[in-house]
């Protein structure tokens, strides 16, 4: 009597045999990506409505009507503020549907109508109706239209006599309801006649014989060309006809002039994408372009992504294999297990299973495979045991059980949200970590803070400060904090997004410089300042920042000031007016008084602010050399004291601003940049001036301002004079020693 184990090993034999046996299938059809902006010109607007524009058509651009987003001006598209498309810089035929690889236009076009009213005498008609396409490159089709006439006494004709001569029309009759068949067009109710090819245009006519005198239920009658896929006659299309004016028929569009013999090889040859091909119209001249086999895209576009690309027929939901499918350029192959034998293909034979497999080795085999399966399964417990522990460590480590009441992320949803933080994700870095974008499932997009991994503590509780901080902030120009992840080694902190990237890219990056008008520099300091005095006074408990510079102001698609990174602030007793920390901020942004004694208040965020607006008045860099090595504000303080404002100022600046408005702003500049801080306005005073200086730049955007107008808020405060010139033409100011703040 044989083992066990033989019974085991014929048992399983026969699943194994059973298993391989493969039955031949037929491959699924590849796909083919009907993503709007893979079929348009770059650069193009891809989509008019709900209607994608593949090239060769393309949207006429007013602003632009050199943009060559379509081939020819007969393949322009008009699209209307409403979202229509029409063919056509003039024309009214709307385009419905454009197939671009079967040559095919699908556009809305007249029905004609003949009605009367029941006791015989004509209440309305537009039953004559003329219809010429004026574009070389169209013809109607053949193969989709039919001429089509609707009622139940009902005559349509259809003609052309432009090129070649041809007459045909059909006639409907019908006496009772029940008579007319639902889904049919065959002459009860319905009719339709075919049209030829290469017709251009034609005119058409319905009529009545006997007025509908024997017919109550279908007044009227329709004549239209259509396209008979869309035409599904009932009863009720006597009733949808009486206020439906359009129908939709198919045109056949082709390259016109050449065939492809005589267009190939000439620098007008449209089929320009690499694998794809040409193939001569079948309605008249004129030739269309495809994708050669294995290939998809617009083989009118020269682009490897947006052309002709190769089709991955090994996608998992489309394999054409049995077993293993290898993709290769426009084709695939399959093979099968070393067990088996066949071609792989579902199309084919298939994969068979062949017996190799011994009876010693199938029971070492199985053993082993359930000792490792066993081992594995142990193994991922004890592994994932261990992370919830390493994570609920870190939770506790990063202030989890103190925690503000705030969102709390998992560290894969953050890894899901930024692509397992990639590259092409980063919207910046800094010394101590790098923010990443981020797409929460919802489609919101995000800003992710991730520290670099350190074992300092110090910059974990920056980020545990920072958390602390925007957790009690609620203002429309500080940016939101949505939540943190506290799992993780170092903290990382979620923010809303801000699109329009930093202040100082708009004021310093490659191309940017002058961007801003003066309007908006004065807007954005304004709300800058008003966010400042928020939180140096508004706030529940007091914060300064202790890091104001332009890198650390976002911008969002409106221009508007989102002050951000807060790991420096502290927040502030409402019985102290300072505090003393080891020195920290940026080089050119720092409190020269803040530097010497090591303690920062309020005033300390006045002067760095000075220093922004200093920096949107000149467009200058915070440090720069300069006939000496010297700090921006130092340098502008120089120049005003000498009476040079005028040179240091940008030259969008000098060109939108009055003399009184420049030397108002520069005033409150030199405020703020005062080395004794009680010299310096609160940050409430500045908002306020700088929110009158806004008003002003919108009431006075060129014109000459008088003085009343200009006088300044500050100046009344703490200044009796409002000159600048004036005011700090005697002080003398000590040049700032460089120095390097590392945060």
């Amino acid at each position: 009597m044989a083992s066990w184990p033989a019974h085991l090993f014929l048992l399983l034999l026969c699943l194994v045999l059973l298993a391989g046996e493969a039955t031949p299938q037929t491959a699924p059809p590849p796909s083919v990506d009907n993503s709007a902006d893979k079929w348009a010109r770059p650069g193009c607007r891809s989509k008019c409505g709900n209607v994608i524009i593949p090239y060769p058509f393309g949207i006429h651009n007013d602003s632009d009507p050199n943009s060559n987003c379509s081939r020819t001006p007969d393949f322009e598209i008009n699209c209307t503020s409403d979202g229509t498309p029409y063919l056509g810089l003039g024309g009214n035929i709307e385009v419905v549907n454009i197939e671009l690889l079967q040559g095919l236009l699908v556009v809305n076009h007249y029905i004609a109508r003949d009605c009367y009213f029941q006791n015989g005498s004509r209440s309305k008609s537009n039953g004559a109706s003329t219809n010429i396409i004026g574009l070389p490159n169209y013809k109607f089709s053949s193969d989709r239209n039919k001429f089509v006439a609707v009622g139940c006494d009902a005559r349509g004709d259809i003609w052309s006599n432009r090129v070649s001569t041809f007459h045909t029309g059909c006639s409907s009759y019908c006496t009772n309801a029940s008579f007319v068949p639902n889904g049919t067009c065959s002459g009860i109710g319905c009719c339709t006649t075919p049209i030829p090819m290469d017709l251009r245009n034609f005119s058409m006519i319905v009529y009545s014989y006997h007025n509908h005198s024997h017919c109550s239920f279908a007044l009227c009658s329709y004549a239209f060309l259509a396209d008979v896929d869309k035409l599904n006659f009932n009863l009720s299309s006597f009733t949808e006809y009486e206020t439906r004016e359009m129908a939709p028929l198919t045109l056949d569009w082709a390259i016109m002039g050449k065939t492809c013999e005589q267009a190939n090889g000439t620098g007008d040859f449209a089929c320009v994408s690499p694998n794809s091909f040409c193939w001569n119209s079948t309605n008249g001249p004129g030739y269309l372009c495809n994708c050669s086999e294995g290939f998809q895209g617009n083989p009118y576009l020269n682009d490897s992504i947006n052309g002709c690309s190769d089709i991955d027929e090994c996608s998992a939901d489309k394999s054409p294999c049995v077993k293993w499918c290898h993709n290769r350029e426009g084709s695939y192959y399959c093979s099968c297990p070393w067990y088996m034998y066949g071609d792989g293909r579902r199309d084919g034979s298939g994969c068979t299973s062949i017996l190799r497999i011994l009876y010693l080795s199938l029971g070492v085999g199985l053993s082993l495979f359930f000792l490792i399966a066993i081992g594995s399964l142990l193994y991922w417990i004890y592994k994932k045991r261990k992370l919830e522990e390493l994570k609920q460590h870190f939770f506790e480590k990063n202030g989890g059980s103190l925690r503000p009441d705030i969102r709390l992320f998992s560290s894969e949803e953050l890894e899901a949200a930024s692509d397992n933080y990639n590259q092409t994700r980063i919207l910046g870095e800094g010394g101590t970590g790098t923010v990443y974008r981020g797409v929460l499932p919802d489609q919101n997009l995000i800003a992710i803070k991730k520290a670099k991994i350190s074992n300092d503590e110090a910059e974990v509780q920056q980020f545990i400060n920072e958390v602390e901080v925007l957790s009690r902030i609620n203002h429309r120009n500080v940016v939101k904090l949505l939540g943190c992840c506290l799992e993780t080694q170092v903290p990382m902190l979620v923010y809303e997004f801000v699109p329009n990237g930093t202040l100082a890219h708009h004021v310093h990056g490659e191309g940017r410089r002058g961007s801003l008008s003066l309007e908006a520099r004065l807007r954005i300091s304004s709300e800058v300042a008003g966010s400042l005095s928020y939180l140096h006074s508004a706030a529940s408990t007091p914060v300064i920042h202790r890091d104001v510079k332009t890198t650390n102001i976002l911008l969002d698609h409106n221009l508007t000031a989102k002050v951000s990174d807060f790991g420096a602030s502290r927040l502030v007793p409402l019985d102290q007016n300072g505090l003393v920390s080891l020195i920290r901020g940026t080089f050119g942004y720092l409190d020269p008084e803040y530097f010497q004694t090591g303690e920062f208040t309020d005033k300390s965020d006045v002067y760095s602010f000075g220093v922004v607006l200093v920096e949107l008045l000149t467009g200058k860099k915070p440090v720069a050399k300069m006939q000496a090595v010297k700090n921006l504000a130092t340098l502008f303080m120089e120049c005003v004291n000498s009476g040079r404002l005028v040179e240091i100022l940008e030259q969008r600046v000098v060109d939108e601003g009055t003399p009184e408005l420049l030397d108002a702003a520069a005033e409150l500049a030199m405020k703020c940049l005062s080395l004794n801080s009680h010299d310096r306005p609160l940050m409430r005073e500045v908002a306020m001036e700088l929110e009158a200086l806004t008003r002003r730049t919108r009431i006075h955007p060129w014109g000459n301002v008088n003085v009343e107008e200009g006088d300044s808020l500050l100046s009344k405060v703490g200044s009796s004079s409002p000159s600048v010139l004036r005011d700090y033409v005697n002080s003398s100011i000590e040049p700032m020693v460089p120095f390097e703040i590392v945060r």
